[in-house]
């Protein structure tokens, strides 16, 4: 038998703790762990949340990796064509890290209707065109048909339907200018068969999304001629790496960009949450760690007298500092029940019913997203059982001052 467990055993369900001085006290430090641990589970899981999910809308309309002429100058409107006939395309078989690559095209124009104007980009796509991406965002309607001939079908942003009062199954005209002075824009009629709503105002007060064919048209390209290449990858963790290899892979005629390099300042904010993250890590455990050394105390001068008890019979030091780390674990565990309970419920239910809602001008969501992982939580709950372990050590030093005779005598 565990003597210095059974011992600590006793003294947890022990009757007059709950009458005790230590007994709020111990509520205290068992809340201070939950509490913790529910900021900590929460913290992690929205800060991770929300970064993946900006990186996920970003590169579902920009790809991961851009692949177009130098001569674009950065243009969301594509200026100079490039020519279909690559090694990298259709597959890019030389760097296997790329999982997909598709044309696109993007043409800036005006749309018009009889009660209001908006300026658009048309991004012109073709049948190789990742949709799985976009179709997460589809709020009604459905996706263009670019398998069969040229048609007028487009997708557009719930954003720009609702500023221009339109619904699935509405026509509207959209102007696209001509370069060169004194000449008549090119008009399109487009018919819109889905709405889309990614919460990414920057894309949805921009985006329409329709048959590359009109952009070839109005440029008076060739069938072969596109504006750009996106290009996806396996892991987003290795995208400078896999960026570098597709950069050295396109010709000396093409540049390459990342969405991380294109659009640095929204991942320059993004990294903000990994110190906010850190900060709020290191500041619950140092509550819950204060708050249990407090508690450990009050517990060993509580029990003063029977330490010089155990003392005088013949208990080592480390015997008796172990049934009181016993204890302190006990009531360790108990916190890290109730945190873990109650944080997971939180996410689940911000999952499931986006009860926390945010302004995605600022955001660039609509509601707080949650990443859910097992192995995040369970590297939380060991961080937090290790740290306070250690903590608790020094404390508990000072049961190896009590001299027996005096403790027996303590009042």
């Amino acid at each position: 038998m565990n003597l210095e467990y059974f011992i600590a055993k006793r003294l947890i369900t022990a009757k007059d703790n709950k009458s005790s001085i230590s007994a709020p006290i111990i509520k205290i430090a068992i809340s201070a762990i939950a509490i913790g641990m529910i900021m900590m589970i929460v913290s992690v899981a929205t800060g991770i949340g929300l970064q993946q999910k900006i990186r996920e809308k970003i590169s579902a309309f920009n790809g991961h990796i851009i692949i177009a002429n130098f001569d674009n100058n950065q243009s969301d409107a594509t200026l100079v064509p490039v020519s279909k006939n690559q090694k990298f395309y259709p597959k890019f078989s030389s760097v296997p890290e790329v999982s997909h690559i598709q044309a696109v095209a993007s043409k800036a124009g005006i749309i018009r209707t009889a009660e209001a104007f908006e300026g658009i980009v048309f991004k012109g796509v073709g049948t190789d065109y990742k949709w799985d991406n976009i179709k997460e965002y589809l709020v009604s309607g459905r996706l263009p048909n670019l398998s069969a001939s040229l048609n007028s079908e487009v997708l557009i942003s719930q954003f720009l339907a609702n500023r221009l009062k339109l619904k699935v199954g509405d026509e509207f005209n959209t102007f696209f200018m001509k370069e060169g002075q004194n000449k008549l824009p090119n008009i399109r009629r487009f018919k819109i068969v889905g709405i889309f709503n990614s919460g990414f105002q920057e894309f949805d007060a921009t985006y329409v999304l329709g048959d590359i064919r009109h952009i070839q048209l109005i440029n008076k390209w060739k069938s072969d001629q596109v504006g750009a290449f996106e290009v996806f990858v396996n892991d987003f963790d290795n995208i400078k790496t896999v960026g570098g290899q597709v950069y050295e892979h396109t010709g000396s005629t093409l540049d390459s960009q990342t969405i991380v390099e294109k659009y640095s300042y929204i991942f320059e904010w993004l990294q903000l949450f990994d110190f906010n993250i850190v900060v709020i890590l290191i500041v619950m455990i140092l509550v819950a760690t204060i708050n249990m050394v407090v508690a450990l105390l009050v517990l060993i001068l509580e029990r003063t007298q029977m330490i010089g008890i155990l003392k005088a019979i013949g208990a080592s030091n480390w015997a008796i500092r172990k049934m009181f780390l016993y204890n302190a674990s006990y009531l360790i565990f108990r916190g890290l029940f109730w945190g873990n309970l109650i944080g997971v419920a939180i996410l689940l239910i911000q999952k499931y019913f986006g009860v926390v809602e945010l302004n995605p001008e600022n955001y660039y969501v609509n509601q707080a997203p949650v990443y859910i992982n097992v192995v995040y939580i369970i590297l939380l709950n060991v961080l937090t059982v290790g740290v306070c372990f250690l903590v608790l050590l020094i404390p508990s030093y000072i049961i190896t001052k009590i001299t027996p005779v005096k403790a027996i005598r303590f009042d």
